[in-house]
């Protein structure tokens, strides 16, 4: 497994693996559309195959995690992922790391508390108006849960 930054070279194939993944490149987050195709981020290689990307944006001291998967479980790469972005944001000088799931994401409520971060927010139907913009959103995500609230993480950098 190779860790790479995304870059101009790598850009086309990161894109379609977002869109593979995430029914297109833009992503709808707390009301506001975001176009993934222009975001920074990693993406862990097996065989010249993505297995693993995480994309962020850094606002002022803030940075957040935009989108993040990892196709093989239990073998770390998730977890990487995350201490690369933190590690790239402490150095950018952000004093937070967070990120927004939805309500179905049951594996990354597991996933990002045992990683340290605490959950912030809840967003109440927030999908409602997320689905109006982006009108590919299921009304149902993993294990048939009706797919409605986001929840917002966060890492203190400090």
């Amino acid at each position: 497994m190779e860790m790479m930054t995304i870059t101009s070279e790598n850009r086309d194939e990161v894109n379609q693996f977002i869109s593979s993944h995430w029914f297109s490149t833009s992503m709808v987050v707390r009301g506001k559309v975001v176009d993934m195709t222009e975001l920074d981020g990693f993406v862990v290689y097996d065989s010249k195959e993505i297995i693993g990307l995480v994309t962020y944006r850094v606002k002022g001291h803030e940075c957040e995690i935009m989108s993040m998967d990892s196709l093989k479980e239990k073998q770390g790469i998730g977890t990487s992922l995350v201490k690369k972005v933190i590690e790239k944001a402490k150095s950018l000088g952000c004093t937070r790391l967070k990120l927004i799931t939805t309500n179905d994401n049951i594996y990354a409520l597991k996933f990002y508390q045992k990683l340290g971060f605490d959950m912030t927010n809840l967003y109440r139907n927030a999908l409602d108006l997320s689905r109006k913009l982006k009108p590919s959103i299921p009304l149902t995500g993993n294990f048939d849960i009706p797919l409605k609230h986001e929840i917002e993480f966060e890492l203190n950098l400090e």
